[in-house]
């Protein structure tokens, strides 16, 4: 190629380059700087859930558990949107109903329909988080056993760390046991027995577990096994249908993530656990960090002083450019204008402006505001060993990209659940196997994120405003 038609081409794509980058950081009118809590509520509120994920794929789901899960999701999903679209909503409120009525549905694994330990007992976890409002934070409850909706306990635990000694739950974000649900039951939260919790489909899973595992050293059950009197219609639906552990047996959670229209983001997560699991086992859904997490920040835009440095420094760079393909200026003063450029590039790196703020302050004039929440579901014991809600948002916070990368590149195929799985993946524990569902605020617009890597039953209100259930990747395509 030609000299001069080569420099025509440089021209031609550094005038491109600039153009872009005047564009891209041109401040959107939805990213208004606000001050926390004076602010009018004017942002798009949000929601999204999840029922579980694992091995879901179209082979092991009959079609008629498939439009079971379906229906059930988009009609907790709708019921729960109507409650976030009145005025003053508030997030909390919204996530607890959502996951409350997902305990009370026996199809999903928490609350009604949790699955049994080794001994043919339940035991319920749960946990709530918010990104700003409460002085707890989060709670996280485990060890349950005879509170009916165990995220209404979590939900509780967080609304009296605003109390003088939180309402007799102290300073304290994690609680278990007995004590626990004692507290439940002076709080006036409905404590019902043990058999409440059982469901034919679960016993008929839990003894093909065992007896698939015949070698185990297997605690005798302690439920004795008869058919509880159901009334729900889940069951009688459920009567036609084929029950093999073979098609997707739950060892996942329910989990909702909301966000209010004054900006604040809720998650809210529920279990009976992992199938057959050794009684007083914990998974991630009660673990702050693991199986949910939620936070805000506010941090400094890039300001016009930053932007024009970076122009400048464009600048420079294909300045040089067009030096080498027309000599003309001399060797000093080439030098002289190397230097120049090495300095801002120095001034750019160094700038306070391209780090994150981590200001906690909610009246952070001038600052952006950034929140993000996240419920995960899947196998516990990999989300543990990864604290993997709490690294997805800080790679989201600290390393500037968005919850949705941030999230695939856990959860998503090949992510990191799947990599520290090495050579389980795929085996009959389930091992890495899981996903997550998440909102990210940034300034005033929100955004629903998810990604898996097996497969999820997920329900949430699109951009446009509908109704969006999925359970394979096929579903949205």
């Amino acid at each position: 190629m030609q000299p001069h038609l080569l420099c025509k081409y440089l021209l031609v794509a550094g005038t491109f380059i600039i153009t872009s980058f005047a564009q891209y950081h041109t401040p959107e009118s939805n990213y208004t700087h606000m001050d926390w809590p004076t602010m009018k509520a004017k942002i798009q509120p949000r929601i999204i859930l999840h029922g579980g994920a694992g091995n879901i794929t179209p082979s092991n789901i009959p079609p008629e558990k498939y439009t079971l899960y379906k229906e059930s999701m988009l009609h907790i999903l709708t019921t729960a949107n109507e409650m976030l679209q009145q005025p003053e909503a508030r997030a909390l409120d919204v996530v607890t109903f959502a996951v409350s009525m997902l305990e009370d549905n026996p199809l999903f694994n928490a609350g009604k329909g949790s699955v049994f330990t080794r001994a043919g007992t339940n035991e319920m976890e749960s946990s709530v988080m918010v990104s700003n409002g409460y002085h707890k934070r989060g709670a996280g409850c485990m060890l349950l056993q005879h509170v009916k909706n165990p995220i209404k306990l979590a939900a509780e635990i967080l609304r009296r760390g605003e109390e003088k000694d939180g309402g007799g739950a102290q300073t304290h974000v994690q609680m278990s046991g007995p004590a626990l649900e004692e507290l439940a039951k002076g709080w006036g939260l409905e404590i019902v027995d043990a058999d409440y919790f059982w469901t034919k489909e679960r016993w008929e899973q839990h003894k093909k577990g065992l007896e698939a595992n015949s070698s185990q050293n297997v605690v005798s059950a302690v439920v004795d096994e008869k058919l509880v009197d159901q009334t729900v219609a889940y069951s009688e639906k459920m009567n036609g249908v084929n029950q093999v552990v073979s098609e997707y047996v739950p060892k996942g959670t329910v989990g909702a993530v909301v966000l209010d229209s004054y900006g604040t983001i809720a998650v809210a997560t529920s279990t009976g656990g992992m199938t057959n699991k050794i009684p007083g086992r914990i998974g991630d859904t009660p673990t702050f960090g693991s199986g949910f997490w939620a936070e805000e920040w506010h941090e400094t835009p890039l300001d016009k002083e930053a932007k024009e440095k970076q122009l400048q420094s464009l600048f420079s760079q294909i300045s040089s450019l067009f030096t080498n393909c027309f000599p003309s200026q001399k060797p000093q003063e080439q030098k002289s204008q190397k230097q120049a450029h090495s300095s801002q590039d120095t001034l750019i790196e160094e700038s306070p402006n391209n780090k994150p703020h981590t200001d906690k302050s909610h009246a952070s004039k001038g600052k952006l505001r950034h929140a993000v929440g996240l419920s995960g579901t899947g196998n516990g014991d990999s989300f543990l060993r990864l604290s993997a809600a709490r690294t997805v948002a800080a790679m989201s916070r600290f390393s500037q990209i968005s919850l949705a990368e941030a999230v695939t590149s856990m959860a998503g195929p090949g992510g990191e659940l799947v990599q520290a799985a090495g050579d389980r993946w795929n085996g009959t524990a389930g091992e890495g196997e899981g996903g997550f569902i998440g909102i990210e605020l940034v300034g005033q617009k929100g955004k629903i994120v998810w990604d898996y890597n097996r497969g999820m039953f997920r329900a949430y209100i699109d951009d446009d405003g509908k109704a969006v259930f999925g359970a394979f990747r096929s579903d949205e395509a």
